[in-house]
């Protein structure tokens, strides 16, 4: 493979500097937390993506909750809440039914709740990825065909059985990803996502999956991949970070005692290709600018992990 240097020496200041970020934000610093004048001005993902806010929602209110539910439970409310991956959304169903589960999961009544939703003006997906809209189940509304898609995986194939029994992340990938509406993109947070809670412990360092947005970094990064994927690539750069940081003079300030896993070395590709845009717009992609400027939100976040991964 051949590296285009100054661009693969940024991904690992990316990872570091806005890792500091989190820090100075954690440890109540006042802005600005950085003298980088891009991370001040536009919004950035988190170098550890569980650090995210919609992932720590997912922990605090999915996952984690002060109620026990049982394996099935727990797969059906992450992938409900990850399919539209909106905050307020889940609000509006935990409002609305007291709590989420297969028992009182019912297409025609969520729809219903759902549809108001909308005709008041309310977005019920996040707009962070774009999830798959096609009339797989033959409903003109994109929330009917994601609720058929439960319906399907939960009630008449069972499939979170298989997904129970899978041995790997991968093996759960597969069966996630052979529905409808789910591309290769959206099984892999979705397994991750799984992975999170206690019905699952698959290893996060032997599969991952490049994105769309991490294809377009890779690209920057390297001019050549030689013989290398672009999942090679990703596990390369996991498996090389202490190494890199060190030789950068950089001091990466890890939660716990975890290195940056696959999934968050995917994810830096991703940020590294929209902090490009500003820093260096000669590499041309089809994206030319930030969509989003950072706007500091009041609430704190109270940050929590997966119990497994035993960080205080």
């Amino acid at each position: 493979m051949k590296k285009r240097q100054d661009v693969y020496d940024l991904y690992w200041y990316f990872a570091c500097e806005r890792q500091n970020i989190f820090w100075k934000k954690l440890n109540g610093e006042e802005a600005p937390w950085t003298e980088d004048e891009i991370l001040q001005t536009y919004k950035f993902c988190n170098s550890y993506r569980v650090n995210d806010r919609v992932s720590q929602y997912l922990l605090k209110k999915v996952i984690y909750n002060e109620k026990k539910y049982n394996d099935e439970d727990m797969i059906f409310r992450i992938l409900l809440f990850k399919l539209f991956n909106k905050e307020s959304t889940w609000d509006l169903l935990i409002n609305e039914f007291g709590d989420v589960t297969l028992k009182n999961f019912d297409i025609q009544r969520y729809s219903k709740v759902l549809e108001k939703a909308i005709s008041s003006g309310t977005k019920i997906y996040n707009d962070a990825y774009i999830s798959c809209a096609t009339k797989a189940f033959g409903y003109d509304r994109k929330h009917d065909n994601h609720l058929a898609l439960l319906n399907k995986i939960f009630n008449i194939d069972k499939a979170h059985l298989k997904i129970l029994r899978a041995k790997t992340m991968e093996e759960a990938f597969n069966i996630i990803k052979s529905y409808p509406l789910i591309g290769n993109f959206m099984a892999y947070q979705l397994v991750t996502d799984i992975n999170y809670s206690d019905v699952a412990n698959w290893s996060e360092s032997e599969f991952t999956v490049a994105g769309p947005g991490s294809l377009r970094g890779i690209k920057k990064c390297f001019i050549d991949k030689g013989k290398m994927s672009n999942e090679d690539i990703i596990k390369y750069m996991y498996e090389h970070q202490e190494e890199e940081f060190k030789r950068l003079g950089l001091e990466f300030k890890r939660i716990g005692n975890r290195p940056l896993q696959l999934i968050d070395c995917q994810n830096i590709f991703c940020e590294l290709d929209k902090y490009c845009r500003q820093a260096l717009p000669e590499l041309k992609s089809n994206r030319t600018k930030i969509k989003k400027k950072y706007v500091p939100k009041k609430d704190k976040i109270e940050y929590i992990y997966p119990t497994k991964w035993n960080i205080m």
